[in-house]
């Protein structure tokens, strides 16, 4: 067969084709599984030694050679459509940006940076912990009796297996944990103790689910370890705090006598609230002023007191020496008071329509001296 008429007549259709339609019907013409080089490749089995020494050089020189020939014109095509295109298609740079769908940050992210910020301001650190807790950091060592509600299986995720201790191992109820385990590691780094001062953000997990409570949910706790620790410390953070979250002067706080294990005193706080008429003739809470004035009233917002002794001392710190103060509140329910939502479940549905309504743009950074809560 003659191999260098049979190159010379591919090399010309190859250089004759069109477009690349054209081409690639060449390629499997001449190098597809029927091709005819690849046939000339399959005859080289059935010849002797003698004649496939002569034969094999030629035939791979004639495949080398078409698979370059249209390796060649298939990117001159393609550099040529190109050109088409950039010579037809023109963009009017006056004209402005058209809008793109951006992501929004979620309410409950915003949240969080929005605490840091107003505590960052009030010499808080951000302390974080493990989701997947032992019972000893999540119930014993915050004095939570063995026969409390909480420690039941209706309302704690347990896991069946246990840790290296024998201890039980859930997804945490609350961050309450990080406290003990911030109260530890000082203990640990500074012998005798040290002054505390942390908020613990973060998920927590309990069995229970409606309009305004979720399996997993957010929370962030805050912890105040120090000497001659007060009541009066605890009521003037929570104050300060609210006040820069809500962007209200006019916050009033209420303390009620109430109980927790991990807290003696412990007190729930409340705060004033008006009803004030929507524009759809609802009536709805706003935070602010005196809840015993007439048309107001006071919602229960969030639990604190002092540090009990016994939580002092699991967390390694000598009580007759340290004080503190500790206080949780729910960051999703503090979204639902300041963005106007009603129903908790919509926080965790990734519907992009509310995401679109009540989310946040990524440059709108929480700043005191910009305001925490602006709005995208």
């Amino acid at each position: 067969m003659d191999h260098a008429a049979t190159r010379e007549e591919a090399l010309a259709r190859i250089a004759a084709a069109q477009d690349l339609g054209a081409l690639e019907a060449l390629r499997v013409e001449f190098l597809g599984k029927q091709g005819s080089i690849s046939g000339l490749l399959k005859t080289l089995g059935a010849m002797s030694p003698e004649e496939r020494q002569v034969a094999g050089p030629q035939i791979h020189a004639l495949r080398e050679a078409v698979s370059d020939a249209l390796t060649g014109a298939k990117a001159a095509l393609e550099s040529a459509a190109l050109e088409a295109q950039l010579a037809s298609e023109t963009v009017d740079l006056s004209l402005p940006a058209p809008e793109t769908q951006v992501g929004t940050v979620h309410p409950v992210s915003q949240v969080m940076d929005e605490l840091a910020e107003i505590f960052a301001d009030m010499g808080f650190a951000v302390a974080t912990g493990p989701e997947i807790e032992d019972d000893w950091h999540n119930f014993t060592a915050l004095n939570i009796p063995e026969s409390h509600p909480a420690r039941a299986m209706h309302d704690t995720f347990y896991f069946p297996d246990k840790d290296g201790e024998g201890r039980d191992m859930l997804l945490r109820t609350h961050t309450s944990p990080v406290q003990i385990r911030s109260m530890l590691q000082v203990a640990k780094d500074s012998p005798g103790g040290a002054p505390i001062r942390i908020i613990a953000p973060g998920r927590v997990y309990r069995s229970d689910s409606d309009a305004t409570h979720t399996p997993m949910f957010h929370q962030v706790e805050g912890l105040v370890i120090d000497k001659g620790i007060t009541l009066g410390h605890l009521k003037w953070t929570l104050e300060t705090f609210l006040k820069a979250y809500f962007e209200r002067e006019d916050i009033v706080l209420r303390l009620r006598p109430s109980y927790f294990p991990f807290t003696e005193p412990s007190v729930e706080v409340d705060v004033g609230f008006a009803l004030v008429s929507g524009p759809d003739g609802k009536s709805r809470r706003v935070l602010g002023g005196n809840g015993d004035e007439p048309g107001h009233g006071w919602m229960e917002l969030l639990g604190s007191g002092m540090v009990n002794r016994k939580v002092i001392a699991a967390g390694g710190l000598d009580p007759d020496e340290w004080q503190g103060f500790a206080f949780g509140v729910g960051v999703d329910r503090l979204a639902m008071l300041k963005y106007g939502m009603d129903d908790l479940r919509a926080f965790f549905d990734g519907d992009v329509r509310w995401l679109a309504h009540y989310g946040f743009s990524p440059l709108d950074v929480p700043t005191l001296s910009a305001g925490v809560g602006a709005r995208a």
